[in-house]
């Protein structure tokens, strides 16, 4: 059981860093033209789905492909702890990125700090429709005073 905790938590930071590598180099360099639409603020993040959309797609058959390859023995397969890591990551990144920082499905509201640092960051990573885009560009890693110097800024207009 160990080891399938460990498997799956590795696969858990190893999301963050491809979604840093893959939203820094890829989403804001040769896909700009299909990443833009999700940081212009008229598009009203509530629209349905976005091409952005199909990198959550593919990480989410990579996940279930996991799961099918490790079904026979899940506790003794490395694929499957993997997949889990891999599906928790996602889940996450639905709650906090979709629904709580864009409110794609409705407002998702909570007080929880941690996760009002990562909206705050994230808004941040927002404020610029430009494709050299700012930092965050991971989801759960980044500086502890970029959420605050964010909101500082904000509060200061």
């Amino acid at each position: 059981m160990l080891r399938f905790l460990l498997l799956a938590a590795a696969a858990f930071a190893a999301m963050e860093a491809a979604s840093y590598v893959l939203h820094r180099w890829l989403l804001h360099g040769l896909l700009w033209r299909m990443h833009r639409s999700h940081h212009d603020p008229a598009h009203g993040h509530g629209d349905g789905l976005e091409w952005n959309d199909l990198f959550s797609l593919a990480f989410a058959l990579a996940s279930m492909g996991l799961f099918w390859t490790g079904r026979a023995d899940p506790l003794a397969s490395t694929a499957f702890p993997i997949g889990v890591g891999i599906a928790v990551y996602g889940l996450l990144y639905f709650v906090l990125h979709d629904l709580y920082a864009h409110g794609r499905i409705g407002r998702f509201k909570t007080r929880n700090p941690a996760a009002q640092s990562v909206k705050r960051a994230h808004g941040r990573h927002h404020q610029s429709l430009s494709k050299a885009g700012q930092e965050p560009y991971g989801l759960f890693l980044f500086p502890p005073w970029m959420g605050r110097r964010f909101e500082r800024r904000r509060d200061a207009r």
